[in-house]
């Protein structure tokens, strides 16, 4: 299936989707690299105190510029019909059902990974990425879990508390993570030039029901993808707890 099929096909269901959920897509642009309940840089980002968190991000040019946007109509038309939800609870929990739907959009081109680069294949990249997430663990998170796919990164983690008693921002997190990477990633390639893309989806975690779909969709991107047969199989999905 070409890039194109793979898009129409994704938003096709995405529209009879939201037919029977009428519901809503939230975006996270990170911001401010303070810790903040809710800060808004583009669109809201939300970090509540203690929260676990599913964060993904990707390599820079690995989407088409026409892909995203599409991506962001379907995003602001999703948002129009939204307004239209007087109960504001209803409206809360049908957003949540979309931002799940539009989410699968983006992940599965992604997966497709028919255009934009794939450095994250390589050995070398890969290692370096899963290094440098274990090296953060206990030091500025929980790390429940991850998966390093050719051109993006899954991460479940929890940030921990500082000296201060306030929480590590997970966008001072990111920031720190995806310059160190960038920089020897680059090093590695013999190549400069921006490395990841600045935004980032992420994603609060609300209970345990939910933090295990999330990691079972974590663990078995690389299946979903054909790039395995069993998650075990590919060497940089990582989980701590038994799937």
């Amino acid at each position: 299936m070409s890039f194109g099929q793979v898009l129409e096909t994704c938003l096709k269901q995405l529209r009879q989707d939201f037919i029977y959920t009428r519901s809503g897509f939230r975006y996270s642009i990170m911001g401010n690299l303070d810790y903040k309940n809710f800060y808004k840089r583009h669109l809201p980002h939300f970090q509540p105190p203690g929260a676990t968190l599913f964060i993904t991000f990707r390599l820079a040019n690995s989407l088409p510029s026409e892909m995203l946007q599409r991506l962001n109509e379907e995003a602001r038309h999703v948002e129009r019909m939204l307004a239209g939800i007087s109960d504001l609870q209803d409206r809360i929990q049908k957003a949540d059902l979309m931002d799940r739907h539009l989410f699968g959009v983006w992940d599965r081109v992604l997966d497709a990974a028919e255009c934009g680069p794939r450095y994250l294949q390589d050995r070398r990249i890969a290692d370096l990425m899963a290094d440098s997430l274990h090296h953060r663990e206990n030091k500025v998170f929980c790390l429940d879990a991850f998966c390093i796919m050719p051109n993006h990164v899954h991460l479940v983690c929890k940030p921990l508390l500082k000296d201060d008693e306030s929480y590590n921002a997970i966008s001072s997190i990111l920031h720190s993570l995806k310059r160190y990477t960038a920089r020897q990633s680059n090093k590695i390639l013999g190549k400069e030039g921006a490395f990841w893309q600045h935004e980032n989806y992420d994603h609060v975690i609300r209970d345990e029901e939910e933090w295990k779909r999330i990691i079972n969709y974590v663990v078995e991107n690389p299946v979903k993808a054909g790039l395995v047969h069993h998650w075990r199989e590919w060497e940089w999905t990582y989980s701590l707890y038994a799937v």
